[in-house]
């Protein structure tokens, strides 16, 4: 079990930096050029923020990345545990699980104003690229099935 946590934790910090980052960078770069993708996401911004975010000053990037090092593991656990197929589980688990702390818990902590009702969209993008390479990369290690 530890292995499976260790794998998941290592799995979901890179694919922050692969994946969602990649995702952003391809939007930023491509996205923001073209009217139907800027109407539906919004324009974006660039990839590897490095504002400084309190309380210890890491890097947003850093702090990104260490919070899909500890999804990761949590779904490195569901995937060992109930066998789904991974690609899609990773994508549909990082698009909505995430996605939905991210609107609702995040912000109740944080003491801003919640979920506003709009749906976000490049949230569930840029998560669901995140779970499905996070899944990608576990494929292999865990034994798992696509």
């Amino acid at each position: 079990m530890l292995k499976t946590i260790l794998l998941g934790f290592v799995a979901g910090f890179v694919a922050v930096l692969v994946f969602h980052q990649g995702t952003a960078f391809l939007l930023n770069h491509f996205g923001n050029e073209i009217p139907a993708v800027v109407n539906a996401l919004g324009r974006t911004n660039p990839p590897f923020n490095m504002t400084a975010v309190p309380p210890f000053g890491v890097p947003l990037v850093g702090t990104q990345a260490f919070w899909g090092g500890v999804w990761g593991a949590v779904m490195a656990l569901i995937l060992v545990r109930l066998r789904p197929p991974a690609l899609l589980f990773g994508f549909v688990f990082g698009a909505l699980a995430l996605t939905i702390v991210a609107v609702t818990l995040v912000p109740a902590l944080k003491g801003l104003p919640g979920w506003s009702g709009a749906i976000p969209w490049r949230g569930l993008l840029y998560n669901g690229a995140w779970g499905w390479g996070t899944a990608l990369m576990l494929l292999a290690p865990l034994g798992l099935r696509r």
